[in-house]
């Protein structure tokens, strides 16, 4: 079923223009079984993307607009009194979806943001007392925009901890804005894409991607590249365990789009920064990527 990978991105391009690479690390945040936080600024195509995707899986979409006033009730779901029946009934929040985009998340207060923490970690919504789970797959993808921050809430530690890849879309070239003012004349929407994959299918990919072998020396290359993050001078919280798990989990996600059934310390160089930099916390006013991109320079690779 790896074609069908191929059909997604294929899809993805006619929607979005010239994002080949991070579409890719979208991707394999979303058969590692895990989240992505995209930092970017308005309009470069981020619930755009998030469309697509929901679009191509067959998937069902749901967005949340993040604001100060945004209850968590707003996002998890809530309990209603029926008249008719005499009972309190669930009203399912829009957390039960396969594709959740929560735009501008640092809007939304730290309250409502820790709303996330247990169905990003655990899948599932506790709600007086009751567990309910939510559809698999399920895939949040998050926005927060890294220029304005007034009036924004920084997402805490835990909360950062808890997206295995953080990226940015980036503008797009000069030929790639051209293309998307071309493309205007008969604009391909979300709702036009074909779905090229089942969300059955696209569950048995993720567990395939967990086969995926990697071996005891890369291992400990990740290892040794996670516990250099905690001993590096110019940081002030290191990565945590839950970011190695993350790293093996996106290597071997990797590794599948490749079309291997192993796994490469390239690949552990290719996604380090988009795995560990937001689990940093640099000092001093340095930047945690840099570091990243240090450590990579200095740690040995078997």
């Amino acid at each position: 079923m790896r074609d069908r990978i191929d059909q997604i991105v294929q899809n993805l391009n006619k929607t979005i223009v010239g994002k080949e690479a991070p579409i890719r690390l979208v991707l394999v945040a979303l058969l590692s079984g895990g989240h992505v936080l995209l930092e970017d600024v308005p309009g470069v195509g981020k619930t755009l993307l998030a469309k697509s995707l929901a679009r191509c899986i067959d998937g069902k979409f749901q967005r949340v607009q993040c604001t100060p006033d945004l209850l968590p009730s707003d996002v998890t779901g809530t309990n209603i009194w029926n008249p008719s029946s005499g009972v309190f009934q669930f009203l399912p929040g829009p957390v039960f979806a396969n594709i959740l985009l929560t735009d501008e998340i640092n809007r939304a207060t730290p309250r409502t943001q820790s709303a996330l923490l247990e169905v990003m970690e655990e899948h599932q919504v506790t709600l007086d007392g009751v567990s309910r789970p939510v559809p698999d797959p399920f895939f949040v993808i998050a926005t927060q925009n890294p220029v304005e921050y007034q009036g924004t809430f920084p997402l805490p530690e835990a909360q950062m901890d808890r997206f295995a890849l953080s990226l940015s879309l980036g503008y797009p070239s000069a030929n790639e804005e051209l293309k998307m003012l071309q493309n205007l004349a008969q604009p391909v929407k979300p709702a036009d894409l074909q779905p090229c994959i089942t969300l059955d299918e696209m569950y048995s990919l993720q567990q395939q991607c967990q086969q995926i072998k990697v071996e005891d020396s890369v291992q400990q290359y990740m290892i040794n590249l996670v516990r250099a993050t905690r001993d590096h001078d110019d940081v002030a919280l290191g990565s945590s365990p839950r970011g190695t798990v993350a790293l093996y989990r996106a290597v071997q996600a990797l590794a599948f789009l490749e079309g291997r059934d192993y796994v490469l310390p390239d690949d552990v160089k290719t996604l380090a920064i988009s795995v560990l930099a937001h689990r940093v916390i640099a000092s001093g006013g340095h930047k945690s990527a840099p570091i990243i991109a240090q450590l990579l320079d200095t740690v040995a690779v078997p």
